[in-house]
């Protein structure tokens, strides 16, 4: 797979080719030229680049015909199209079908370099799996974020001993996923990984789920159950929201981590048990140590080595790799075609707040992919998931104008389209209130009666 920094640039006239690969060799990328859409195509087949600039009036292959063969190989390859008889027609058809870009010559080279530099930001490639001497460790963990791979590198390290590890990180950042990772990474691989969500069991329950119960222990129990840790014996458990765990069986937890054995309840006997722990929490442990709600010995036998999972909005490179992979994913479980992103639906999703984290940028996806009825999906679909989403919060300057847009509408449809009455409804004299009209593109004759 090509590097972020290659871009294929195509043109029929050999001073332009010239011309604009200085430019952009220049702000750092790498180029490749072709003279025709035919050239292109086996550049193509060669090498895949970041980004492709294609002049739209071409012999032969043009340029919203390239877009096209494009397209239907590398679905998300950005296109960017320059042409000297821009209109707005070719301009609409262009960016309806999905082009990235449009640009008139003569262009400026600002505008350009912006351009491509959004492209490239919007490049949504799926790298190969990582693989390691202890094989796909790392399997489903898609990333291309600086601070990602640290933590992965940290994880591999770490999955080479026994120690206990704790994993920090915001409700749908990937912690069990990580645990997943330093499991498979680790000598105990062939051996059963077992997860518990140590806040979604009932705390009467979740000692007999952790350590079993003898047979006839308490009323229902009418056989024995040997638990989880003994279910992981040989492997790992991973105890996830271990924050939310009763403090009377986190005392029970740090005597199983000192001794390697478990006493399940009513039984008289313990059991040795051999698992590596792998905790995580969204939780403030200190915070909870410190109202006396988590034990200090315990944080202290759990917290070994520590990682913190990023945020999804402190990794907003990983959007368009995660995007491009979750709907893969999604169409084969739908058995649906894969569709793409609109440009602009890419840069939503880029640029949206992801308070619940990847988790919630796949639910996204998966609603997209259940509503769209084309190949493409369009930025409405994907600003109407983000706004029907109570955890998101819109802009403040994005819901400043959206909410006096609505006013002025209504304002608008409540006296016919008359600007006089609207004016003094809104406490506004009319000059100013045109001025809010023209901002927001309204045109009062369109609510004249009859009209809407």
């Amino acid at each position: 797979m090509a590097t972020t920094g290659d871009i294929l640039l195509v043109d029929d006239d050999p001073d332009l080719l010239k011309l604009i690969s200085l430019r952009l060799t220049s702000a750092g990328y790498r180029v490749r030229t072709a003279d025709s859409g035919e050239t292109a195509l086996a550049a193509l087949a060669i090498a895949r680049p970041a980004a492709v600039i294609t002049d739209l009036r071409m012999p032969g292959i043009d340029g919203l015909a390239l877009f096209e063969a494009i397209h239907r190989q590398h679905p998300t390859l950005p296109v960017i199209i320059l042409t000297a008889h821009g209109t707005i027609p070719d301009a609409v058809t262009a960016t309806q079908r999905g082009v990235f870009g449009f640009l008139t010559k003569p262009f400026d080279s600002q505008e350009l370099l912006q351009k491509v530099a959004s492209a490239v930001r919007l490049t949504g490639d799926v790298p190969e799996p990582t693989r390691s001497a202890s094989g796909d460790w790392r399997s489903g963990i898609i990333t291309r974020s600086p601070r990602m791979e640290d933590l992965l590198r940290q994880a591999r390290l770490v999955a080479d001993s026994d120690a206990s590890v704790l994993v920090f990180g915001d409700s749908g950042t990937g912690k069990e996923l990580l645990a997943r990772a330093i499991h498979r990474a680790s000598r105990r691989s062939s051996r059963p990984f077992v997860a518990v969500n140590c806040g979604a069991i009932p705390e009467p329950l979740l000692e007999s789920e952790l350590f079993g119960h003898a047979r006839g222990a308490f009323s229902g129990a009418v056989q024995a159950h040997k638990g989880l840790f003994l279910a992981a014996d040989g492997g790992t458990i991973f105890l996830d929201e271990i924050g939310d765990m009763p403090l009377a069986l986190q005392v029970k937890l740090l005597r199983v981590l000192q001794e390697g054995e478990v006493r399940p309840v009513g039984a008289t006997q313990s059991v040795p048990v051999d698992v590596r722990v792998i905790s995580a929490t969204h939780r403030d442990l200190d915070a909870q140590r410190t109202a006396g709600e988590f034990r200090e010995d315990l944080f202290y036998r759990l917290n070994v080595v520590s990682l913190k999972l990023p945020a999804l909005a402190d990794r907003r490179e990983d959007i368009p790799l995660l995007a491009t992979y979750f709907l893969r994913k999604l169409a084969e479980r739908y058995k649906k075609p894969v569709p793409t992103l609109a440009p602009d639906a890419m840069a939503l999703l880029i640029a949206a707040p992801w308070p619940g984290n990847v988790r919630q940028l796949l639910n996204l996806l998966e609603q997209a992919l259940a509503l769209t009825t084309t190949s493409v999906i369009p930025a409405t679909l994907v600003q109407g998931a983000l706004r029907e989403d109570a955890g998101v919060l819109a802009p403040f300057e994005e819901a400043r104008k959206q909410f006096e847009r609505d006013y002025l509408v209504r304002l608008l449809k409540i006296t016919g389209g008359n600007v006089t009455q609207a004016a003094t409804l809104a406490k506004r004299n009319r000059t100013e209130f045109y001025k809010l009209l023209q901002r927001h593109r309204l045109e009062p004759a369109t609510f004249k009666d009859g009209k809407l």
